[in-house]
């Protein structure tokens, strides 16, 4: 049966050190409790905490490292159970053969979409060996070590990666393509160098046999490359994997990372939204296609976006332009894609305008207003509390369409204020702009 919070707390040393990266033991109890965090990082645990909780304390996939992302530690096989939290990562595989490596380190650094108020980008480099001579492969990876940016190491052989794992040490980088063969000296390379192991195999059945063995030789930061020959296969088996994890087989309690073979555009797109959508940890794309990563980062923003907390813009006053004293005021919800939207449209619409948006819980117009969040009184005080009301010299409000309702209750706890219903769509709102405030 599962501990609860209180009863991992009474079996932590009570010091309230810190030094796990909670507050107290009890906090970081409840986060045992909850599988978000792992035994392993109290550092006083005693030899009677770690005999009881051990292994059941762990989450049941595996937490890591990748840079300054994470990647695995998830709970759920659904999203809607309650969330996905750690976002695939992005890669982009460079050979050693490759001509440009430096110029597209710098597409690849300089390369970041903004959209609702995220900026996302790419979290990672894939060095593969397409040569024998390991000296090209050893160059280029050292140019992707010095562009500061998370390597995956692809080599050839045990040795070229043996060779090339210094040259990113302790970065959280990933030595690729672990076989049974290979993995109990590279091992050793990744315990001295701080990296993550990504194992390999013909089968599943192979693959956990690696990781269980990785895992009582004392290494445990590893990845799972399943064998995937085609996207149904791809879906199939991750879906059996993530299953095997959740069902507590600890061998396969590992996120993936899978290599996306095909230039493709549509095979890329194809497989990307297989992995984002089916557990995927790290998804390297053979090549820098802004259009695919751009496409399946707005995707991956989707999936990864908690189904009880949309994505939400800080409640207050926004500038569109350069507004002042003599500029109008619209009101919308604090969802951040209706503020895009809306903002979007008044910008390009040529206006110099206020966007005030007051604290809606991340809700669209409509279901805000139906849920009582968005009525006349509160953003009449939401005003007065943002200073327009003593600051504003127009005092001209466009309220949407949809709540035209509204507009009473804001006149009543505004004197003074003219305030104008609006449209019912962000994109009518130039046609509103042109035919009632021009």
């Amino acid at each position: 049966m599962a501990l609860t919070g209180l009863q991992i707390q009474k079996l932590l040393p009570k010091t309230n050190c810190k030094e796990c990266g909670s507050n107290t033991c009890l906090a970081f109890a409840m986060k045992l409790a909850g599988k978000k965090a792992e035994l392993s990082e109290c550092p006083y645990a005693s030899d009677e905490a770690k005999a009881i909780l051990g292994a059941a304390s762990e989450p049941p996939v595996r937490l890591l490292s990748l840079g300054e992302a994470k990647i695995g530690g998830e709970l759920y096989l659904y999203r809607h159970e309650k969330t996905f939290t750690n976002q695939t990562i992005f890669a982009v595989n460079i050979n050693d053969t490759d001509d440009g490596v430096q110029d597209t380190l710098k597409l690849i650094s300089d390369y970041v979409l903004e959209r609702v108020g995220e900026s996302l980008k790419i979290g990672a480099v894939a060095v593969t060996q397409t040569q024998d001579d390991p000296g090209k492969f050893i160059e280029t990876v050292k140019m992707v070590a010095s562009a500061g940016c998370p390597a995956i190491i692809r080599a050839k052989n045990a040795d070229a990666a043996k060779d090339s794992a210094p040259l990113i040490k302790n970065t959280g980088g990933i030595i690729a393509g672990v076989t049974a063969d290979s993995a109990d000296s590279l091992a050793e390379t990744a315990k001295d160098n701080g990296l993550i192991l990504a194992v390999t195999g013909t089968t599943i059945d192979e693959i956990a046999g690696i990781t269980a063995k990785l895992k009582e030789g004392g290494f445990n930061d590893i990845l799972i490359s399943l064998p995937a020959n085609t996207l149904s296969q791809s879906f199939q088996f991750n879906t059996v994997a993530r299953r095997a994890a959740l069902g507590n087989v600890k061998q396969m309690g590992y996120t993936f990372i899978r290599f996306i073979d095909s230039c493709d555009t549509y095979d890329m797109l194809r497989e990307g939204t297989n992995e984002v959508c089916k557990y995927g940890g790290v998804l390297v794309f053979p090549k820098l296609d802004i259009a695919v990563i751009s496409t399946l980062m707005t995707l991956r923003q989707n999936i990864y976006t908690d189904p009880q907390k949309p994505i939400q813009m800080e409640p207050k006053v926004y500038k569109i332009g350069e507004p002042d004293e003599n500029s109008n005021v619209w009101l919308t919800t604090n969802f951040s894609l209706t503020y895009f939207l809306v903002s979007g449209e008044i910008e390009g619409a040529g206006q110099n305008a206020w966007l005030l948006i007051p604290e809606c819980e991340g809700l669209s117009v409509l279901t805000a207003w139906a849920a009582g969040k968005f009525g006349g009184e509160m953003i009449a005080k939401f005003v007065k509390e943002q200073g327009l009301d003593d600051t504003q010299k127009n005092k001209t409000m466009i309220i949407p369409g949809y709540v035209a309702q509204i507009k009473g209750d804001i006149e009543e706890g505004l004197p003074g204020w003219n305030i104008l219903v609006g449209c019912q769509e962000a994109s009518d709102i130039e046609s509103f702009v042109n035919s009632t405030l021009k």
